[in-house]
């Protein structure tokens, strides 16, 4: 049997008893790749693998690899599983903005060398409604707040290839089929003492340690620690191991989606662009000096065959035009991708199931209206390394009980930024011109009411995180 870290008072895991001896994977090939340095203990049944860790980590996007990142350099033990290959992770299409608080963090985690060559830094947004224009200048609005144009992916490349290089232990094409151990005495508060909640599809056992269920290369493995962290996504094992009598969703879903695009065009613009028109909302954005990101709102089930690429282009000229500037047009080039993206806001509640910590979309997600999406997980994972560095250095799980709490404050606070902004530049199907009339007055607020800019600078830039 492998070793477990000795259990502390009330059945709260002792921070001493994390291992630091180390292991390396048995094959090089992309689907094993790991840093060069891990401190999982491991025991090998057979064709059975069998680790242990302080802190086990599903899911290899931003959330999980910052987590991960965070943790390393804290000195605390933790394992990566990602069921995706390396090539997949690294070329999803996800959120491009990053708030101040986000590239503050890059920097501090040492992940910031190639966003601060490459990234774009952007001190405003461009308001575009009723064929007029307005731009809200972040730095002097917020006290010098900005954001970076720096495309996730870029962020992910980034992170994996630290972790590569010297990290916690990474692991592609690990499918996790289930986890157990979580819930019971010591859980703290967003557990349930003394339950039997099973938590996962798998036969429950009598494993008093946390313990995630995988498969390697198609093999079978398991993982022990201290604490579990679901960075999976709304789809993952994580989220689904809290058991439904204890969770609580609010949701909502939009009458409409978004078409989005990447082009090999140049922006003409030098910051983004959101328009509210009667034809619908468009944003302009861009991933480089060189490449374009655009959207359309379109109706649900809309397929984009039936927007071929003069047809996009067209309707975005539509959408951007104002009166000042009628000979304004985008630049044209070869469409690489296209797409469409639903609408919805989604929260579960609590963010925390014993010794089960969900971060990122694994415990909600924002319509990319107001760029929260990478911004929240980025936070999540701040909040919760702290917690995780002060149960390991002194023992108490004060932080880690608040942890659920102390997320969802500024969860719904990024909810309501998101769901506003959506609501105040799309155009429902079944909108009123009164609705389209108060629409249009809040945004001339913004554009002359100093209180009016700065909220929705602050809310965009970013909140800062407390500590």
């Amino acid at each position: 049997m492998h070793a477990t870290s000795p259990i502390g008072p009330n059945g709260s895991p002792s921070p001493n008893g994390s291992s630091s001896s180390t292991s390396r994977a048995s094959s090089t090939s992309p689907a094993s790749q790991t840093s060069s340095t891990s401190s999982a203990r491991s025991t090998n049944h057979g064709r059975h693998t069998t680790h242990h860790t302080t802190v086990g980590i599903i899911g290899a996007g931003p959330a999980g690899l910052l987590l991960a990142r965070l943790l390393h350099n804290a000195g605390i033990d933790c394992v990566v599983l990602e069921r995706r290959d390396r090539a997949y992770v690294e070329q999803r299409q996800r959120a491009g903005i990053l708030e101040q608080t986000t590239v503050d963090v890059l920097r501090a985690a040492g992940a910031a060398e190639r966003m601060d060559r490459e990234g774009m830094p952007h001190d405003g947004i461009e308001l575009r409604f009723d064929r007029r224009s307005h731009r809200v200048d972040f730095p002097s609005l917020t006290g010098g707040r900005r954001v970076m144009v720096y495309a996730q992916t870029e962020v992910v490349k980034d992170l994996i290839a630290q972790q590569l290089a010297g990290g916690a232990r990474l692991l592609f094409e690990a499918e996790v089929e289930g986890v157990e151990g979580v819930e019971g005495a010591g859980a703290g508060e967003g557990g349930l003492k003394g339950t039997s909640h099973q938590t996962s599809n798998l036969t429950p056992t009598s494993t008093p340690t946390p313990t995630v269920h995988y498969r390697h290369q198609g093999h079978p493995a398991t993982l022990t620690c201290e604490y579990i962290v679901g960075c999976d996504g709304f789809h993952g094992v994580a989220r689904n191991a809290v058991p439904a009598a204890v969770r609580t969703t609010y949701e909502r879903t939009y009458p409409y989606s978004w078409l989005g695009i990447l082009a090999e065009a140049p922006p003409v613009y030098d910051e983004l662009i959101y328009a509210h028109s009667p034809r619908g909302f468009a944003l302009a954005s861009m991933r480089s000096p060189a490449v374009s990101r655009l959207y359309l709102q379109v109706p649900n089930g809309t397929d984009p065959a039936e927007w071929p690429d003069t047809r996009v282009w067209e309707e975005l000229d539509a959408r951007l035009a104002i009166d000042a500037d009628p000979g304004w047009k985008l630049e044209r080039g070869p469409v690489t991708a296209k797409s469409v993206l639903p609408m919805r806001s989604w929260v579960t509640e609590p963010m925390r199931y014993g010794r089960l910590l969900l971060a990122g979309d694994a415990a909600h997600i924002v319509p990319p209206t107001g760029a929260k999406g990478l911004n929240l997980a980025v936070a999540d994972v701040v909040t919760l390394s702290r917690a995780l560095v002060q149960w390991h250095v002194t023992g108490s799980t004060e932080r880690l009980d608040a942890y659920s709490e102390t997320c969802l404050r500024r969860v719904w606070r990024a909810e309501h930024f998101s769901y506003s902004m959506t609501g105040l530049l799309h155009t429902d199907p079944a909108q009123s011109p009164f609705e389209t009339r108060l629409q249009l007055a809040q945004l001339d607020r913004i554009t002359r009411s100093r209180h009016a800019a700065a909220e929705l600078a602050e809310n965009y830039t970013g909140l800062p995180i407390k500590p």
